[in-house]
């Protein structure tokens, strides 16, 4: 005969087996769900800060261009020692230290040498820079780490003055002032193209290793854009061929998207979202400049060749 007491510890047994599956169930992660395609739109922005910002940066670049084109070179030169600024915080999330104050120095140097004397005094400006900032770094001690730090800051000097310097350098051509903002509104029309055609159409991504938001769609849209302004740009204000313009906006598109995805890639290691936070909408210069850094020294070999 079985004792009195079974009931009782069956029903206990089957309490704590009860236990046992519903302490489980909360601390098993539940199965993974597909994760479903990243929006190809630049979500996460203010949208009205975005446009407002831009089209008064535009409206500020064509006042200088236009009116007094030293002024265009002083705002060209606070743009890049503020992306070096920005750039410097960022890459100190992974303890590299680049020498600021030289870089600025050298940043200055390069525009100015640039503007006054062109290709040559550019890359004499560049060359001095980096021993500049590979002997205050040394110097200034760390060993190993010093070596590393200023690699890092050569990488910089390279990346934003020497690049943004071209800029410079078709400013001082005859239709100065044209040449340069048709780099700018092509630049501008990859980056408002794919992110108009990414919004309504954007599928496929691109790189989602790399920046989940741009797709082949948006490209697409980057390229029919930026064709188009590049046409009506260099036929209207420059008496190009229509095809060099439609040239210029291809090769503004291919260099705008590498220069961006070559900047997310980075960020992407740094561990962030945007260099800074100057602009509203943009997040910091870097992050504005990004495209157009790449974008220059294609643009000013397109247009040397094809146009002026």
């Amino acid at each position: 005969m079985d004792s009195p007491t079974d009931p009782i510890t069956g029903a206990i047994r089957r309490l704590n087996d009860a236990r046992r599956r519903a302490t489980t169930a909360l601390v098993e992660p539940a199965p993974p769900r597909p994760a479903p395609l990243a929006p190809t739109g630049r979500a996460g922005r203010n949208l009205p800060a975005a446009i407002g910002v831009g089209v008064g940066l535009l409206a500020l670049v064509g006042a200088s261009l236009f009116i007094r084109r030293e002024a265009f070179v002083v705002l060209a030169t606070l743009a890049v020692c503020a992306a070096l600024w920005e750039l410097a915080g960022a890459v100190s999330q992974r303890r590299v230290r680049i020498p600021v104050l030289p870089l600025w120095v050298g940043a200055v140097g390069m525009l100015v040498s640039a503007w006054v004397a062109g290709e040559e005094a550019l890359f004499v400006a560049f060359t001095l820079t980096a021993g500049g900032v590979f002997v205050w770094r040394v110097i200034d001690g760390g060993g190993m780490d010093a070596v590393r730090d200023a690699a890092a800051g050569i990488f910089a000097a390279a990346y934003v003055p020497l690049l943004g310097a071209f800029t410079v350098l078709l400013l001082r051509l005859e239709d100065g002032p044209w040449l340069v903002l048709a780099v700018l509104l092509v630049a501008v029309a990859n980056d408002t193209g794919g992110y108009v055609a990414g919004v309504f159409f954007g599928r496929t991504p691109m790189a989602p290793s790399i920046s989940p938001k741009k797709s082949w769609e948006g490209a697409a849209g980057s390229l029919v854009l930026a064709c188009a302004v590049g046409i009506a740009v260099v036929a209207l204000t420059l008496d190009g061929p229509w095809w060099a313009g439609a040239v210029l906006g291809a090769a503004a598109v291919l260099s705008a998207t590498t220069g961006d995805l070559a900047e997310s890639l980075l960020k992407r290691d740094l561990g962030l979202k945007d260099m800074g936070s100057l602009l509203p909408g943009h997040g910091g210069v870097m992050d504005r400049l990004d495209s157009i850094l790449v974008c220059a020294p294609v643009c000013y070999a397109v247009l040397r060749l094809l146009v002026v």
